[in-house]
């Protein structure tokens, strides 16, 4: 196991009536700020709720935020904050509303004049220029990112076609409200979506080589198959709270931090996945879906053992020869399938070819090297579009 370092202060209140503590955990006095995206909060009840819980509160509302957060949208929000003098930012939504909220609440403390910077430094220098920001809370209604209890977050620039991520410790949610009733009226896609994104999130974070940490690898063992088990009851029956908590719950776990602990982590998958994202504005979940399968299979000698395990701990799968690490990779790609979420480029009308050569373009031009062996750069990443 590897040295780590762990902090994760985030308060989580879970279950049907939990919006209602919101009371409590924002002060009296407080100018809040409720951040969301398309309108959804409107339908599911979410904002019903959060505005009942927030009594007399001045409430400022700023909604309109992107999947995928646009900073062109964010500094919007950060501008108005400002203005209204803004002491609390509520984020009722997804993760992208969430990661967006993160954005907002260190700008609106950063003292350089090119808000860019808070995201440019960490994701191509390593640096975090955070050095404050407003507290916040979120709200979830669609489980996915697990941002809600993390540090992280990623903003997309669309007139540079960037998707870029940064971390800070001073983005933590106060708390994070999890109701799964909300994510009842969720489509199919949206479903399908979050699951895989969950999935991948927990693949990233083991998938690789070991390091001896049979702890976690159970750990993600075990929710890769809460994932399987739950998934066809909320497609059967999108109201089935049970399932619906169970995936939340995963969805949380899968990027709060205590799966990371200890081991090599990888994350190619996501990067390459949010370059796709910047270029032909595929859903974040349906970019993972197509790389993940067709990076394993580039890299099938050296994360064999890990392939193994997940062979026999997820899919139940016996033997150890080169045909089961194939089948439990083909496994993966028929659970994703069952999500009605499709894995080739061609699915989603994109030429593979075309794309190969311009992320090789783009991660060349940036010398973008990623994988947990750092070997993954513009040409290797075209190999393995070439197969996707």
């Amino acid at each position: 196991m590897l040295d780590f370092s762990f902090y994760n202060p985030v308060r989580i209140e879970f279950g049907k009536n939990a919006v209602a503590k919101i009371a409590g955990m924002i002060p009296a006095n407080a100018v809040v700020m409720l951040t969301y995206g398309g309108g959804s909060i409107f339908k599911n009840g979410a904002y019903q709720q959060v505005k009942a819980a927030l009594g007399a509160r001045k409430v400022i509302e700023f909604g309109g935020i992107e999947p995928n957060p646009h900073y062109e949208t964010c500094i919007k929000a950060v501008a108005l904050a400002k203005q209204e003098k803004v002491d609390f930012l509520l984020a009722v939504g997804g993760g992208s509303v969430v990661d967006g909220t993160k954005f907002i609440a260190a700008a609106v403390k950063y003292p350089g004049g090119n808000l860019w910077d808070i995201v440019d430094s960490f994701s191509n220098h390593d640096t975090d220029v955070v050095k404050d920001a407003l507290p916040f809370g979120t709200v979830i209604t669609l489980p996915a990112t697990g941002s809600e209890m993390n540090c992280g977050a990623v903003i997309s620039r669309f007139e540079m076609q960037l998707k870029l991520h940064f971390a800070s410790e001073k983005v933590f949610p106060k708390f994070s409200i999890i109701n799964p009733e909300f994510t009842e009226t969720l489509d199919a896609r949206q479903t399908g979506n979050g699951i895989v994104d969950t999935f991948v999130h927990v693949a990233e974070q083991f998938i690789t080589y070991d390091v001896n940490t049979p702890l976690i690898d159970k750990m993600c063992a075990g929710v890769m198959r809460t994932l399987i088990d739950e998934a066809p009851k909320v497609f059967a029956n999108p109201h089935d709270y049970a399932a619906r908590a169970n995936i939340c719950w995963c969805s949380t776990v899968g990027l709060n931090g205590w799966l990371g602990c200890g081991v090599v982590q990888d994350w190619a998958t996501h990067m390459l996945g949010h370059e796709l994202t910047a270029v032909y504005g595929l859903d974040h979940g349906r970019t993972l879906a197509v790389i993940m399968p067709a990076l394993w299979r580039k890299f099938k000698v050296q994360k064999r053992p890990k392939l193994l395990f997940l062979a026999h701990e997820v899919w139940g799968l016996n033997g150890d020869s080169d045909e089961v690490v194939e089948l439990a990779i083909t496994k993966t790609e028929e659970f994703f399938h069952s999500l009605q979420v499709p894995t080739l480029l061609s699915d989603y009308g994109i030429d593979k070819q075309q794309a190969a050569e311009k992320i090789r373009a783009r991660l060349l031009e940036r010398n973008k090297v990623f994988g947990e062996h750092a070997n993954i750069d513009g040409n290797i990443a075209a190999e393995i579009l070439l197969h996707c």
